[in-house]
């Protein structure tokens, strides 16, 4: 059959154009048109145009990577179990109140009940943030024709995501050797927690992954509890080496026509973003330890306390910074100081550094010192909340919010800007199978039948 949303393999970048006969031999005859350009009143394009992707993922690493292919224009397909849903729609509170339908909970979803027994509806606001602009479609894949509708889903996609342990996808015909026979354009992702060998029994959590991998032995005060970083920092890692992966699997299709197994996971993920730390590691054969917010390797690049003990962040990453610092501080004796000339001295005396800039820095607030080191290019800031992180963003223009409509929560604007192929404006998360009747008569249709439109 047709295979829709499927684009046309593009001759390798280094190919020679096709003659036309019009031109001189080793003239090209096509001239790309400016990347900012669109015809006059059409709707922009979006990078990820006619991709259409069968997220069977859950939790937080596979649907933030689908959220982020919708981001770029990819239509997205988020398959859930029926009742219950991903798990995040019960990791509140927050919960949200889902907006009125005037229809019954689908797929036979009870409304869920508050801890005192009271029902609730709504979702918590750990889902939205990882699963705007999806269409909802409820599958079990233990009920015959809902697998078959999920096979069918896979045989259309142009990519399909799942966190499943490895190999139990294979009774329902989704693992990848099953997906890849149906469909051999298709960018399979599988993401797990500890890799498809050894560890493929593992479950894979982000904040055990934090402890086994490495990152609570360096966060924290020095001889304190070991802390995980206050966001799932693992997961987030994780979705972004997913979204590369798929990526770069989609750019090989559109040369060669044919799709290929990415595999990631949690742990992998974590250890390439240690980056430095692991680094010294190999260097030097030493564990490094937890330094609180200072770097192990930069001085002063920590947290310091000015009027009433209140924190400002300051990250001098030269000498030339260091200087600019001291003069600001009215002591520019400091850089000639031979403790803290150069950055290796002043990691080496740190303890006196600390002490003599926090004396300085004592007598105005972490806001007033901001306005006044930035001015000579003193990268430093306060410590915001994430309400005043968010103002922040709005001040400098960058539009950290963005509505998904009427009682629905905004969502975080992506970091995206592409001129060419902006990202897309989003919509809200589905609820469980908002879209199930639609998307279920389409897949029992003619493969050829263009996607029904998002309402």
């Amino acid at each position: 059959m047709p295979q829709p949303h499927r684009p046309q393999p593009r001759p390798p970048a280094d190919a020679a154009p096709e003659p036309t006969g019009a031109e001189p031999p080793g003239v090209e005859t096509y001239t790309a048109p400016p990347a900012d350009a669109a015809p006059p009143g059409a709707a922009p394009a979006r990078a990820l145009d006619g991709i259409l992707v069968a997220d069977f993922s859950r939790v937080l690493a596979g649907p933030l990577a689908a959220a982020t292919l919708a981001d770029l224009g990819a239509e997205v397909i988020k398959v859930e179990r029926p009742g219950t849903g991903d798990d995040t729609r019960a990791w509140g509170p927050p919960f949200v109140a889902d907006p009125p339908s005037g229809e019954e909970p689908p797929s036979g979803e009870e409304p869920a009940p508050h801890e005192g027994g009271a029902p609730r509806r709504g979702t918590a606001a750990y889902f939205d943030a990882a699963n705007r602009s999806k269409r909802g479609l409820a599958l079990d894949l233990g009920d015959p024709d809902d697998a078959a509708a999920a096979r069918e889903l896979a045989r259309r996609a142009d990519v399909l995501i799942e966190n499943f342990r490895p190999g139990s996808l294979a009774k329902y015909g989704l693992d990848h050797t099953a997906t890849r026979a149906a469909n051999p354009g298709l960018v399979h992702c599988t993401i797990t927690g500890f890799g498809s060998g050894a560890g493929a029994r593992l479950p894979g959590y982000d904040f055990v992954v934090q402890a086994v991998g490495g990152l609570m032995s360096i966060t924290g005060e020095p001889g304190g509890t070991p802390l995980k970083a206050g966001v799932a920092l693992v997961d987030v890692l994780t979705a972004k080496d997913a979204t590369t992966g798929i990526l770069a699997a989609l750019r090989h299709r559109d040369r060669t026509g044919q799709g290929q197994l990415v595999e990631v996971n949690l742990l992998s993920s974590l250890l390439g973003s240690l980056v430095n730390q692991a680094s010294g590691h190999l260097a030097t054969g030493r564990d490094p330890g937890p330094m609180g917010n200072r770097h192990p390797s930069i001085a002063p690049y920590e947290t310091l306390a000015c009027r009433d003990g209140q924190l400002l962040a300051v990250a001098v990453g030269n000498d030339r910074q260091f200087r600019e610092l001291a003069r600001a501080l009215g002591a520019p004796e400091l850089a000639e100081d031979a403790r803290f000339a150069r950055n290796e001295d002043r990691v080496q005396n740190r303890t006196d550094l600390v002490k003599a800039l926090e004396r300085r820095l004592a007598s105005d607030t972490p806001h007033g010192w901001t306005e006044r080191l930035t001015a000579v290019s003193v990268p430093c800031g306060p410590v915001n909340t994430v309400s005043e992180a968010l103002e922040l963003a709005q001040r400098l223009g960058l539009d950290p919010v963005t509505p998904v409509g009427e009682g629905r929560i905004p969502q975080v604007t992506s970091p995206l800007r592409l001129s060419g192929t902006p990202v897309a404006q989003p919509f809200a998360p589905p609820r469980l199978d908002e879209h199930g009747t639609a998307l279920r008569t389409w897949l029992s249709g003619p493969a050829d039948h263009p996607l029904p439109p998002h309402v």
